[in-house]
């Protein structure tokens, strides 16, 4: 397994805590496939000895923020998959879940820190331009 070299350790109850994952198909779970880069096993394939890097969060919000990033990822291959597969029902279940699970990431993220895009500034004012942005790193980690 890749991950035992580098003792990393992938919780993905995290992530769909309620969605009973059969690990006997070929669909990885959200932030192990955004780390590899491809939501599906047999497609994976590393380049020489290398493995991917382990991202760590310094805060909540970076916390929050790489768990939409994971699912917004499950969600776009997920769909690649389903333009060639449409008749692939428990695929679309799985991409309606992870849609809902981003939904309810997302509206949570921007309640506690403010819109994620411009369409999220729904507040009294435009908050749109108030600082930090979502993207903007204050000191923690270089990849959220």
């Amino acid at each position: 397994m890749l991950f035992e070299d580098n003792n990393f350790d992938v919780n993905m109850s995290l992530f769909m805590p309620d969605v009973n994952f059969n690990r006997d198909n070929n669909v990885l779970e959200p932030m192990e496939g955004f780390l590899r880069g491809n939501m599906f096993k047999d497609e994976y394939k590393p380049y020489k000895n290398l493995t991917y890097f382990k991202l760590n969060t310094t805060s909540e919000k970076e916390k929050m923020l790489l768990k939409i990033m994971a699912l917004s990822f499950a969600i776009n291959d997920l769909n690649l998959y389903l333009d060639l597969h449409s008749e692939n029902k428990e695929m679309f279940n799985l991409f309606k879940k992870y849609v809902e699970e981003k939904d309810v990431l997302c509206k949570e993220y921007e309640r506690i820190y403010g819109p994620l895009e411009i369409t999220g500034d729904k507040g009294t004012k435009y908050d749109w331009l108030d600082s930090p942005w979502p993207w903007d790193n204050k000191g923690g980690s270089m990849y959220v």
